[in-house]
């Protein structure tokens, strides 16, 4: 039995069913969530460099803000 499941609602009559993902359906959301995490590392990566220039720098996000625009 899948973990993945995808609710049918017949509008007309209410009825609501279940359908298991098939294999390629459930490849695709995995797919999808790790490329999401390799995503939001990344952005975090990035933000820690950010926020590490600044200390260096001795700037606050307000003044690296007001001098860059």
């Amino acid at each position: 039995m899948s973990e993945y499941k995808e609710k049918i609602v017949n509008v007309a009559t209410g009825e609501e069913t279940w359908r298991d993902y098939t294999a390629e359906e459930i490849a695709e959301v995995e797919a999808a969530q790790a490329e999401s995490l390799k995503l939001s590392k990344e952005i975090e990566a990035r933000e820690n460099a950010r926020k590490a220039v600044l200390e260096k720098l001795g700037l606050t996000d307000d003044e690296a803000k007001s001098l860059l625009g």
